[in-house]
């Protein structure tokens, strides 16, 4: 389970996996990496893995939960098993250890061959703008990766050469799994009001009034991280800003307002909720954790919430605990915020650049979305098929492959600029708070979009 960057937060392999990653000659005259890590103008003279002569991988990847960890061994046993020649030497370790590590080695010559990097502005656009990331747009080519992954996916993953628009461009990195903001609700708590999930974002307000007016709290947040409350804004915001804006504005890509009507009618219908006793007495009082063990226990109809918590709140709420995708969006699709694991990205002054491309391809097959599947992950590929037959983990496949094929996988609103994380946690606090008026609290968060694209 990967957790949302501002948080930092079993089986055998099939015949058919062994099959994966079937390296296909590229197209004459089409521009790679060479495998020795330098960008060329031309194909690299050896496009097989198994003819690159022997070859030490080296990776660094925080894949250290069970889950993790176990579809990950999985998968280098079957790659070093396809390509004998190559051998994998892998260092994992947690979030927070390896990004301070990467940030320092990326700036030498002792690289990995593949490394874990955060798709955020902070991280893998700063290390696009310093030219210290292969440009995978030709292997993306050379593998099939763009009829592979939806675009709402891979556009997680892209620059501009010189990372000013992210969202669009070329490709830095490939993920495994998926991850989505939506609702979690208590089956027994709607069936006690006599009503069922709602199906409009109107069907929902209203819902949460006739919850307020049982005597039940509508809805649960444990804020005091500051970050939590963009989880419940996010998707929120989708029922007034069309999608297309609220990408604009998540990604700092320049053209967008924090300010205009639908953005305060958002942030106007937040502040409601937190000034009149929604989220219940003191949501910014609350940790996180604490926060979702509370609604497993009783309190609360819905808590607003991200994938990861399905596992620990499912082994204590059972068959009682459902998770939907938000109503449909300003536009009438699916929209809510979510993304993906941190992708695998290859350092500019990587040794070996093509059986790094190799080994990415093939731990992002579609056959390697039954090993992670299997081993208790969310994959980002074949989601809905490989659901589980019953549960939440079911719903929550099934909304992710839904918005991610057919709707809108909006950007976790902290990707903005370097900042705009403390920004909106802040902003979002006092607003919840009473301290400030939504018009106020955008005009924050205007004032560090406009200083970041030059507005």
């Amino acid at each position: 389970m990967k957790l949302h960057p501002i948080t930092r937060r079993r089986l055998l392999l099939g015949a058919g996996l062994a099959g994966a990653a079937v390296v296909s000659a590229c197209a004459p005259g089409e521009s790679v990496p060479s495998a020795s890590g330098s960008a060329t103008g031309a194909a690299p003279e050896v496009t097989d893995p198994a003819e690159l002569g022997d070859v030490e991988l080296v990776v660094w990847d925080q894949e250290v939960r069970g889950s993790q960890n176990d579809a990950l061994v999985a998968l280098i046993a079957a790659f070093e098993e396809k390509y004998p020649n190559i051998t994998v030497n892998r260092t994992s370790q947690s979030f927070d250890d390896l990004k301070a590590q990467v940030s320092l080695a990326l700036s030498g010559n002792d690289v990995p061959d593949v490394v874990q990097v955060n798709n955020a502005r902070g991280d893998m656009g700063q290390f696009v703008k310093a030219g210290q990331l292969v440009d995978l747009t030709p292997y993306a080519a050379q593998y099939g990766w763009e009829d592979r992954f939806p675009a709402s996916v891979l556009s997680k993953v892209r620059y501009s050469g010189d990372a000013t628009t992210f969202g669009e461009g070329n490709l830095y990195g490939l993920p495994q799994t998926g991850e989505i903001v939506g609702l979690f609700y208590s089956q027994k708590k709607l069936d006690a009001l006599g009503a069922e999930a709602p199906a409009t974002w109107e069907d929902y307000l209203a819902l949460l009034d006739e919850a307020k007016a049982a005597g039940e709290q509508p809805m649960v947040l444990g804020n005091i991280e500051k970050w939590p409350a963009l989880h419940v804004f996010g998707p929120l915001q989708a029922h007034y800003v069309e999608p297309e804006t609220i990408v604009q504005l998540g990604m700092g890509n320049a053209g967008a307002t924090w300010t205009d009507e639908a953005n305060v009618a958002a942030m106007e219908q937040f502040a409601t909720w937190g000034t009149e006793g929604y989220f219940g007495t003191s949501p910014n009082g609350l940790d996180y954790d604490p926060a979702w063990t509370e609604f497993t226990q009783g309190t609360g109809v819905f808590l607003p919430g991200g994938s990861w918590l399905a596992t620990d709140m499912e082994a204590v709420m059972g068959e009682d605990l459902r998770f939907m995708p938000p109503p449909p969006a300003v536009d009438g699709k699916l929209a809510t915020t979510g993304g993906t694991g941190i992708p695998f990205s290859i350092p500019a002054k990587a040794k070996n650049v093509a059986a790094a491309a190799a080994y990415i391809d093939f731990i992002t097959s579609e056959e390697a979305m039954q090993i992670i599947a299997d081993n208790g992950g969310m994959p980002v590929l074949r989601t809905a098929e490989l659901a589980p037959e019953s549960g939440v983990q079911k719903d929550i496949y099934e909304a992710f492959d839904t918005v991610s094929q057919e709707g809108t996988l909006l950007p976790y609103l902290d990707y903005a600029t370097p900042t705009f994380s403390d920004t909106a946690g802040t902003g979002l606090q006092e607003v919840l708070g009473g301290q400030k008026s939504a018009q106020d609290v955008l005009a924050d968060f205007e004032a560090d979009y406009q200083a970041f694209v030059g507005g």
